[in-house]
């Protein structure tokens, strides 16, 4: 028997590509197990643990890469190495381990160690994009929809007292308490 296993990091990453080459690599679909939102790094999946527990031995535990299965090389041989002293067969890709090859060992460990130092680039790329301020900035959050013309426009209008919030809501097509929002953005503008 054949169980897959599949991981996305987050949330807005899709798992399909992965699903359908497992199911290609002939996984049966409620054979499948995802974690979705996990980092490699994150030793708490249950989608992992669930099927780990599901192969018994002379079955085939199959990941179509190795940095879905782990981020570092010591998790990767560990869960190899238990799933060997099981009867388990491991497939990353298209490619099935032989414990017993020294060469598909040194390949193992190589892809493993490939694997780890892509996610160390990764979290560098992030903390180095980070350090600069026009990065910074775009990640403050969601802007507002109201571009800061019309927040001067509603704080005037506030201000002047000649029409109601309902009426500056309505003119500008938003709702009471974006009047007020806008107003307080205004305010804060002015004084910086």
């Amino acid at each position: 028997m054949k169980v897959g296993y599949s991981r996305v990091s987050t949330n807005e990453q899709d798992v399909s590509s992965q699903r359908t080459f497992l199911l290609e690599a002939g996984v049966d679909e409620d054979r499948i197990y995802t974690d979705v939102g996990f980092t490699g790094k994150n030793a708490q999946r249950a989608g992992l643990h669930q099927a780990l527990a599901a192969v018994r031995e002379g079955d085939t535990l199959v990941v179509p890469k190795m940095d879905r299965l782990a981020r570092n090389v010591e998790d990767t041989l560990h869960i190899v190495r238990e799933l060997t002293e099981r009867g388990v067969i491991f497939q990353m890709g298209l490619t099935v381990y032989d414990p017993h090859d020294p060469w598909s060992k040194l390949f193992l460990t190589f892809l493993a160690a490939i694997a780890e130092a892509e996610g160390g680039w990764i979290s560098l790329r992030t903390q180095e994009g980070m350090a600069r301020p026009s990065v910074r900035k775009k990640l403050k959050g969601r802007q507002p929809a109201i571009p800061p013309e019309t927040d001067k426009a509603i704080a005037k209008a506030l201000d002047e007292g000649d029409d109601s919030i309902a009426e500056i809501a309505r003119a500008h097509r938003i709702s009471r308490s974006s009047v007020y929002r806008a107003a307080e953005r205004h305010r804060r503008r002015q004084q910086r």
